[in-house]
C-alpha cells in the first residue's frame, strides 16, 4: 500500500471524526445524501465492472480493487456510526429538555392548584 493512499485513508478517517463533532443542519443532510448515492453507485459499478477498481486499486498502490472496497467500506461504516452517534446524543439532549419542561409545567400547575 503506498504513502499516497494511507494519507488519503487517514484524511478520510479525519473527516469523518470532524464531522461527527461538528453541528448538523440541511447542508449536512444534503452531503450525507450524496455520500450515500456515490456509495450506491461505486457498489453497483464494482458488479458491473471490476476492472475498474482494480485499476483504481492499482493507481492507489492498494493491490486489489476489493481491497480498496473494503478500505471504502470501512470508511462509510465509520461515517454512518459518526452521524449515528450524534443523532441518538441530539435525541437524548431533545428528551433531556423535554423532561425537564415537562417537571417545570407539572410543579407550576401544582402550585397553581394550591394557590386556588
Amino acid at each position: 500500500m503506498t504513502i499516497i493512499f494511507q494519507i488519503l485513508a487517514l484524511v478520510a478517517v479525519v473527516l469523518v471524526a470532524l464531522l461527527t463533532l461538528r453541528g448538523g443542519g440541511a447542508r449536512r443532510q444534503a452531503v450525507q445524501r450524496l455520500f450515500m448515492l456515490i456509495f450506491i453507485l461505486a457498489a453497483g459499478s464494482s458488479i458491473i465492472a471490476p476492472q475498474v477498481w482494480t485499476f483504481a486499486a492499482r493507481l492507489l498502490g492498494v493491490g486489489r480493487g476489493a481491497d480498496l472496497l473494503l478500505y471504502i467500506t470501512v470508511l462509510a461504516f465509520l461515517a454512518f456510526v459518526g452521524a449515528t452517534y450524534r443523532r441518538f446524543r441530539r435525541l437524548e439532549n431533545d428528551m433531556t429538555e423535554i423532561a425537564r419542561q415537562l417537571a417545570l409545567t407539572s410543579e407550576q400547575a401544582q402550585h397553581n392548584n394550591l394557590d386556588d
